[in-house]
């Protein structure tokens, strides 16, 4: 355990809760819970709040992904070779990532961003019905199409630049699958653990991983992962939609306030 103080752990402690339940309803936790871990641990090395992050994360997604399937139509087989590519696209992006310019990256992401808020906004029907719920089939090309350039191409992605992949993982079930917003949800929760354990496991290797602290903000980020994950399945899609038009401006604020200060 990091020499920190009883009021960062408390405060840390709340994050991960936060960051557990924005990621089961609509991914994008890190935006809070890496900024947050990078603030309470000024002196500790990037490396270390990195593999600190995916520890406390993928319990989260874990319990949510859990809770998703008790009561959501999930394709498991699918999302397994889904988030199988999205393994392998993150580990060629993250060694790519070390050659690529974040401040190229920021301004594209955020008109790509603005782009789908945009879209989402100008479509309320979007992710409101399921198409390709467990009782209706999907194209042949629909599941390579979501394997090759949802799993490779977002997984990619996270390799490379990270912030918003849940979010990104989200919208592109919901438009390649015909998915509505909760099923799609609890299949991105199944990519992310996937991804998630990968990372976790390079990691561990490298021994850059604070298990004591991560442990202690584990057990907050799985209970907000469980709640927001109940109440995305209550609530149904019209909620998941509100959430994740405030987590697409959150991203893209906070792209702007990096890109700005870069």
């Amino acid at each position: 355990m990091p020499d920190i103080t009883l009021t960062t752990l408390i405060l840390l402690c709340l994050a991960a809760a936060a960051a557990g339940w924005i990621d089961a309803v609509v991914g994008g936790g890190g935006l809070l819970l890496l900024p947050a871990l990078l603030l309470g641990l000024p002196h500790v090395p990037a490396a270390q709040v990195l593999g600190t992050n995916k520890a406390v994360a993928i319990v989260g997604t874990s319990g949510a992904a859990v809770t998703f399937l008790r009561k959501a139509p999930v394709r498991v087989g699918l999302a397994m070779r889904i988030g199988l590519m999205a393994l392998a696209g993150s580990m060629t992006g993250a060694f790519f990532a070390a050659g690529i310019s974040s401040e190229v990256l920021r301004p594209v992401i955020m008109v790509v961003l603005l782009g789908v808020a945009a879209f989402v906004m100008l479509r309320p029907s979007f992710g409101a019905a399921a198409g390709g719920g467990t009782d209706r089939p999907v194209a042949r090309a629909r599941i390579i199409t979501a394997i090759v350039l949802v799993g490779g191409g977002i997984g990619f992605y996270d390799g490379l630049f990270g912030p918003g992949t849940g979010t990104f993982l989200v919208l592109a079930l919901t438009a390649v699958l015909h998915l509505d917003l909760v099923t799609a949800s609890a299949t991105a929760k199944i990519v992310n653990v996937c991804t998630n354990a990968g990372a976790l496991a390079m990691f561990a290797y490298q021994g850059t991983v604070l298990w004591q602290l991560a442990a202690v903000m584990a057990v907050f980020n799985l209970a907000g992962g469980m709640i927001g994950a109940k109440m995305a399945l209550s609530r149904g899609s019209g909620f998941v939609r509100a959430v994740l038009l405030t987590v697409v401006f959150s991203l893209v604020a906070k792209l702007g306030f990096d890109q700005w200060n870069a």
